[in-house]
């Protein structure tokens, strides 16, 4: 059972602030010459393989921004530039398809990094943070979620590095093969967590930052058009857009800033290194995009057709094993919230497997079910506004009960379904008929019509962070009780 935050942090000074405030009993390694040789010995150290361990307290700020760093550069991000510049004919300018990435992913990290700031405090995966806000038996629910999405998403992002290598390779055959090569390289990446994060800062990080820069000045050269000229309409759509991918990640960012040193490194790692990837990323991609017409299936031609351009697209192929590594190991963690005292290593070798072996039967992923990860995905906006609000103004402030017998927090569901009907009021998802049609009937039955500033994300951040800070002083005394 991970252990509650130190009191002394949680009563810290007001008029201290907050990403100051220690991320565990070593944190003051970052500043106390006298433990260097302490310092150098933990960073050797692996993650721990039982949840009721103290984890190692190693990674560094450059640890944060490299890891995040790659996880914002991604093969899908490039691809889905297209849900940024909109339907053809009606693309959005070039200034506004730039200034949404910017701004959506600005936002959506500076949620990412409070779920990491409170996973550096806490010393807890993600999924066992929300023992704290829920319960131990009531946080089995999120929890269950997202292993179903962190698997599906890392069954996608297999099939992605295999379409990748294909293109490189320009076949379409071995398909087995590549699949095999993956999954065996992201589970090995699992079973030494820490280490594969410091090879991503070693050598991982400079390559990928070669390749973008190569691309971006190569595809810069040859000038970008732009088909929407002076058409802002749909910028808010594109904003909300990015900032969903941005939280994408917030249910699995306390599984590495767990071991950060300082809270104030893994909030300005994370965020600072995920936004200039994620921006540069998109931003590189719709360059590409629109050398391609507005094409997303004639994208990769565009990096293909610049001068050794094969080779470069190869390291950014390879480096999409980051994603898939980040899926598979956050499966693990979350499982261990169910299972504490099961060895992670265990955990991550069969999620492992089970992924490579989905990937190889699937050859892609059908509308169904992209919808259905989608919907999973709504889930964990309204979650991070009630986890915050609770957290820094609510429980929290006096501790966390973290152990497996925390006791069960029912009101704290309230605020997180109200939060999830926000979303999908304003934004169904279209899993089913029956689904959209509910919603769609409660749109009319409230004379309610989605306008452009009505954002899905912000909405359901809103809302349920509003009602949980509202229900503050209830909470608070049955913490106390």
């Amino acid at each position: 059972m991970p252990p509650a935050s130190p009191s002394s942090s949680s009563n810290a000074s007001a008029s201290k602030d907050f990403l100051d405030r220690p991320g565990g009993p070593d944190a003051r390694r970052d500043t106390d010459p006298a433990n260097a040789a302490t310092a150098t010995a933990t960073e050797r150290v692996e993650a721990p393989l039982v949840l009721d361990t103290e984890p190692p307290r190693t990674l560094r700020f450059r640890d944060h921004f490299a890891l995040w760093m790659n996880l914002g550069v991604s093969l899908i991000g490039f691809s889905t530039a297209a849900t940024v510049l909109g339907e053809k004919g009606s693309e959005l300018s070039l200034a506004a398809a730039v200034t949404a990435i910017v701004t959506g992913t600005a936002v959506g990290t500076a949620m990412l990094g409070v779920a990491a700031l409170i996973g550096a405090r806490t010393g807890a995966p993600a999924m066992a943070n929300l023992r704290g806000l829920f319960g131990t038996r009531l946080s089995y629910l999120p929890t269950v979620l997202n292993i179903v999405q962190c698997i599906g998403w890392g069954v996608f992002e297999l099939l992605t590095i295999t379409a990748g290598a294909q293109t490189v390779a320009h076949t379409s055959g071995y398909r087995w093969l590549f699949v095999l090569l993956a999954g065996a390289l992201t589970t090995a990446l699992t079973i030494w967590p820490l280490g594969a994060i410091a090879v991503l800062r070693r050598f991982v990080a400079g390559a990928v930052a070669v390749a973008m820069v190569y691309f971006t000045v190569q595809l810069g050269r040859q000038g970008v058009p732009d088909p929407g000229a002076g058409n802002w309409h749909g910028f808010l759509g594109a904003t909300d857009a990015m900032i969903a991918v941005s939280i994408s990640f917030v249910p699995m960012a306390a599984d590495y800033t767990r071991h950060s040193r300082t809270a104030r490194s893994a909030f300005w790692g994370s965020f600072s290194g995920y936004t200039v990837a994620q921006v540069w990323c998109y931003v590189l991609g719709l360059m590409a995009l629109l050398q391609s017409d507005g094409d997303p299936s004639r994208m990769f031609d565009s990096f293909l057709g610049v001068w050794a351009g094969w080779l470069f697209l190869l390291v950014l192929v390879v480096r999409e094993t980051d994603q898939s590594f980040a899926n598979v190991y956050s499966t693990a963690m979350s499982l261990q919230n169910l299972l504490p005292r099961v060895d992670r290593r265990v955990l991550s070798g069969g999620i492992g497997v089970l992924t490579t072996v989905l990937a190889l039967r699937i050859d892609r992923f059908t509308d169904t079910y992209n919808n259905f990860l989608g919907l999973i995905g709504s889930v964990f906006v309204p979650l991070l506004a009630v986890l915050a609000v609770d957290y820094f103004l609510g429980a929290g402030r006096h501790g966390w009960d973290l152990s497996d017998t925390a006791p069960s927090r029912w009101l704290m569901l309230l605020p997180w379904a109200l939060g999830f009907a926000v979303y999908q009021f304003i934004a169904p998802t279209a899993v089913a008929a029956w689904w959209t049609d509910f919603w769609t009937s409660a749109q009319q039955a409230l004379h309610f019509t989605p306008q452009e500033w009505t954002s899905a994300s912000l909405f359901a951040f809103l809302v349920p962070a509003l009602a949980t800070w509202a229900l503050t002083p209830l909470t608070r005394r049955a913490a106390r009780s």
